[in-house]
């Protein structure tokens, strides 16, 4: 099995980390594949939403793999250019799950954090070690921290490296369920079916407008027209929706 597996299950595409032996650190050739998925999932019309897990119980993943030493070869930024630092971000379009337990640390969290839901097994800990191991740069995953838990939660967790437990970020808000870690998967894919019970095209324009002004006052994104949305008005979807209000019945999406 390869170091990253992308697979397509109906209209759930499923991207799983699969080192468990190096606790699903990212390696060059993971980051290679990586890319290619997120590239595939945007192109993919039939893809609605995409769950992202990872191999073992220990770890989700612990970040970039330095092993060989801490330099890359390439601009690529973590996970395939999802996170953004290091190198171009990469935007999945589509709604993304985190499927998380065991360490979920340093890049390894904050490619958690790049999901739009997570969820998490009752063994699951987050944490940033790298001032306690005297490791600081291009940090992305303390940006994103400190916009997604309450502002001394994240710089308690930036500046003494402790982790903190899967109830305790559910708590905070970062997390959108915790479960027994046999349940992880089964709780993921429940997510993936409420997502994917709605309109694909609605939800992926819905995501782009909540988040392409969520660094901007309220009035400019109240001001600010979408093009993911205005297209959505024109879709076959819309008409479906419309139809199916009218008929008192359950749409048929398409994702056209």
């Amino acid at each position: 099995m390869a170091d990253v597996d992308f697979t397509k299950e109906g209209h759930v595409a499923r991207v799983h980390l699969n080192r468990p032996q190096a606790l699903n650190a990212i390696t060059g050739e993971m980051d290679d594949l990586l890319f290619d998925a997120w590239q595939a999932i945007n192109a993919d019309p039939d893809i609605w939403c995409v769950i992202l897990s990872a191999e073992g119980e220990k770890g989700f993943c612990i970040g970039a793999d330095v092993s060989g030493g801490a330099e890359r070869k390439t601009r690529m930024a973590l996970g395939g250019g999802i996170t953004g630092i290091g190198g171009p971000l990469v935007t999945c379009t589509k709604p993304l799950i985190a499927a998380v337990q065991g360490f979920c640390v340093g890049g390894g969290f904050e490619i958690a954090m790049c999901a739009d839901i997570i969820v998490a097994a009752d063994t699951a800990q987050f944490g940033l070690p790298e001032t306690r191991v005297g490791i600081i740069g291009e940090c992305g995953v303390v940006h994103r921290a400190i916009r997604q838990l309450p502002h001394h939660v994240a710089m308690a967790m930036i500046l003494t490296g402790e982790r903190i437990r899967a109830d305790v970020a559910e708590r905070h808000g970062l997390v959108n369920e915790v479960v027994p870690f046999a349940e992880l998967d089964a709780a993921a894919l429940r997510w993936a079916a409420k997502i994917t019970a709605a309109s694909p095209l609605a939800n992926q324009a819905a995501k782009a407008a909540a988040l392409g002004r969520l660094g901007h006052p309220l009035e400019v994104a109240l001001m600010t027209r979408f093009e993911e949305i205005e297209r959505y008005a024109q879709s076959e979807d819309k008409r479906e929706g419309e139809l199916a209000g009218g008929e008192r019945r359950k749409p048929v999406w398409t994702g056209r």
